[in-house]
């Protein structure tokens, strides 16, 4: 094999080869995180860093950020060695006469080096099940890929449906997780397994790949609703980070199926897309990222002296129905505020459509801050779904208040600005894309409390 061959899909490689450029390799990698380590970021490297970079941390949270740079780096500068080693690994499988979906186990760690090894010193075959030039009979995926667009489309569509909601029903029930792995991973998955299965027989236009790509990511959010899975308000509010991730995993389908796509590595290809979700999931697990806390103020300016606002702030009526279209769709609203007793120590309960909050009191100091900590939190929504009354698990521990308060400051002409504010945190990632959600019904809450208050104040002097 010529130098310029290892970085190619194409063809095969002796076992001999296959060691000598693996540990070429290696070692080459070594070199270079070694020197970039010590000389650019100044840290120690050794071989047993590889396993824990950074030592013990918490998750991608804990890190700061000259550590997120760092991280970043080394990730860059590993690409082009993955490839390399990944190229190497089909090409040894299709020499050894094994099935080329085996290279998913060059990502598991541990088991990659002892898979090394045995390639290593596995003999070459005369001939193989798995491959030939040219391609022999009916392929195990020609049998269920049909030639025909309509038909080719119709199966792949179906084929990534099934696995999306196997992985779906994974990330949220077995391995309880609403993050990287569920928003991004799997519809960037979902959308270049449709285009390549779509594309397995030939090259399809891309206008054809991006719809197929774009299709059962729409489905499987109709399924996962019938199936009781999620209920529509969190489908909908992650339908553009999921439909942006399919296009962009459909489009490098596209690319992939027009360079370097063929049913001899179909099966490679297609095994490392479908192990590349469940990854992710396993990353999560493993690094429990820790959640930020973020903060949300909301103020307005009330006709009425701090005295009679602080009234209503600290108790309040029944709030008539809200009329805003995210309370009326099942987003969680306030009702009422009741307390019993006064000054630190009281306990305040702020009642909303799906329970109450209770909130012991910090501070009292009447009639300019009333602060109090969260103790319990209900529910943030009430799920929109076919089948009534529905608890999916991100309605219990992945939203949390921890501390409220209102600020009352005495305006000229008798009037009071009343600022509330609340901190929580949240255990779906991406983070800033939940954070603005977030926010912004957080906002809402404030501005329907707050306008009753005035309204209250206002009204009865």
């Amino acid at each position: 094999m010529r130098p310029t061959s290892f970085w190619q899909w194409q063809g095969k490689a002796k076992r001999s080869t296959y060691a000598a450029v693996g540990i070429g390799a290696f070692a080459t990698k070594f070199l270079f995180d070694w020197l970039l380590v010590t000389q650019l970021f100044h840290r120690r490297w050794n071989l047993l860093s590889y396993w824990r970079p950074f030592g013990a941390i918490s998750g991608i949270h804990g890190l700061g950020v000259e550590d997120r740079v760092f991280a970043g780096t080394m990730l860059f500068l590993a690409v082009p060695f993955v490839w390399l080693g990944l190229a190497m690994t089909v090409k040894r499988l299709r020499d050894a006469g094994q099935p080329s979906w085996l290279c998913g186990l060059f990502f598991v760690p541990l088991v990659n080096l002892l898979f090394f090894l045995t390639l290593s010193v596995l003999p070459s075959a005369a001939t193989s099940p798995y491959e030939s030039t040219p391609w022999p009979g009916p392929h195990f995926l020609d049998r269920w890929i049909p030639r025909s667009k309509a038909g080719s489309a119709l199966a792949s569509i179906a084929a990534t449906t099934l696995f999306g909601l196997l992985f779906a029903w994974i990330g949220t029930r077995t391995a309880a997780s609403y993050g990287w792995g569920l928003f991004l991973g799997l519809p960037f998955c979902l959308g270049l397994f449709a285009v390549l299965t779509y594309s397995y027989h030939g090259p399809r236009r891309t206008d054809e790949c991006i719809a197929v790509a774009l299709l059962p990511v729409a489905i499987l959010s109709g399924v996962l609703l019938l199936v009781a899975i999620e209920g529509l308000i969190c489908i909908l509010m992650a339908a553009p980070l999921a439909l942006t991730m399919s296009l962009l995993g459909g489009y490098l389908g596209t690319v992939i199926q027009a360079a370097y796509w063929g049913r001899r590595n179909a099966p490679a290809v297609l095994s490392m897309v479908m192990l590349l979700a469940p990854g992710m999931f396993g990353i999560e697990l493993f690094t429990r990222p820790q959640p930020a806390v973020f903060v949300v103020n909301s103020g307005i300016e009330i006709e009425a002296p701090p005295e009679r606002v602080w009234q209503r702030v600290i108790a309040f009526a029944e709030i008539p129905p809200p009329t805003e279209t995210i309370f009326r769709a099942g987003i969680a609203y306030p009702i009422r505020a009741e307390i019993a007793g006064r000054g630190p120590g009281a306990v305040r309960h702020c009642v909303f459509s799906t329970g109450a909050f209770v909130e012991p009191i910090t501070v009292w100091d009447e009639p300019h801050l009333l602060r109090f900590s969260v103790t319990e939190n209900p529910a943030p929504m009430n799920e929109l779904t076919p089948y009534g009354h529905f608890k999916p698990r991100h309605l219990h521990g992945y939203f949390e208040s921890h501390q409220g308060q209102f600020v009352l400051t005495e305006l000229p002409g008798g009037r009071t600005r009343v600022e509330g504010t609340t901190w929580y945190s949240h255990s779906m990632w991406p983070e800033t894309y939940w954070h603005w959600w977030s926010d912004y019904i957080i906002h809402r809450i404030h501005m329907r409390v707050l306008e009753h208050i005035r309204s209250e104040a206002e009204t009865h002097r």
